[in-house]
């Protein structure tokens, strides 16, 4: 059964890495056996999540990479190609939280999330799917949010623009599982709650009455903690889930079912 989700020989893209849930990912790929290449804009960070996968024993590559800026995608995935030959999966990880409503945020801001949480899938899927499709073999995961699904009132979580873009990314990995699975290639989502990361440990997590406010909602009664979101990334990368597709598995304690 364990070989199910043993990725021994397979070679891993993961963007967003240089923190939280991409470098937590990073590190299980390479722990299940993968080769990793890790990906994000600060190299420096990227410098440090690679020396503690290291440790692993697996081959790590540390790859600057504006996953907005089409030139530094092609340049970023041909470094790969270049070093392992092939790339077997790609977690579309890197993604961008920007709070306002429809009525107060700036166009900037809005072209901003969309660049980032739903470009950057669309570039990097645009240079490595074509490796994938001619092995006949490829695993996609596309990290969207449980708030693709769900909004919430509370002034902290308006972020009209984070709802939008997810939910593109949803439909994005429909129309992509659809045209691939014939390739042998499986596009999965995810949909991650409340979890704390360099992104939220500023902001959210600084709040007890938010905290608070959130547990209670939660049948879990508390946030996602570290590592809690691997094993549905394991899962959707290896054999184990070899007829799966097109699917969005929500991480979020049973938060949307209340």
């Amino acid at each position: 059964m364990s070989s199910l989700f043993d990725l021994t020989g397979k070679a891993a893209v993961v963007t967003g890495a240089s923190s939280g849930l991409g470098a937590d990912a990073a590190l299980a790929y390479a722990q299940a056996g993968a080769d990793v290449a890790i990906m994000a804009r600060r190299v420096e960070k990227l410098n440090q999540v690679k020396k503690e996968i290291e440790n692993t024993g697996r081959k790590v590559m540390a790859v600057g990479c504006d996953v907005t800026n089409e030139e530094s995608v092609k340049a970023a995935v041909k470094q790969v190609l270049d070093s392992f030959g092939h790339i077997d999966i790609l977690l579309n990880n890197a993604g961008i939280a920007v709070r306002g409503g429809v009525d107060s945020m700036t166009e900037e801001d809005w072209d901003k999330s969309f660049d980032t949480n739903v470009k950057g899938i669309f570039l990097m899927s645009k240079y490595i799917v074509p490796q994938m499709k001619e092995r006949k073999y490829g695993k996609v995961v596309n990290i969207a949010s449980v708030n693709a699904v769900i909004a919430d009132k509370d002034d902290m979580f308006i972020r009209h623009s984070y709802n939008a873009s997810k939910s593109a990314v949803l439909g994005l990995t429909k129309g992509m599982a659809c045209s691939y699975a014939k390739f042998g290639i499986t596009v999965n989502a995810i949909g991650p709650a409340l979890f704390e990361t360099e992104m939220t440990g500023g902001t959210l997590f600084k709040s007890e009455k938010f905290l608070q406010g959130y547990s209670m909602m939660n049948p879990t009664g508390r946030p996602g903690e570290k590592g809690e979101l691997n094993g549905t990334v394991l899962y959707l990368s290896s054999d184990a889930s070899s007829y799966v597709q097109g699917q969005f598995i929500v991480v979020d304690g049973g938060g949307a079912i209340v």
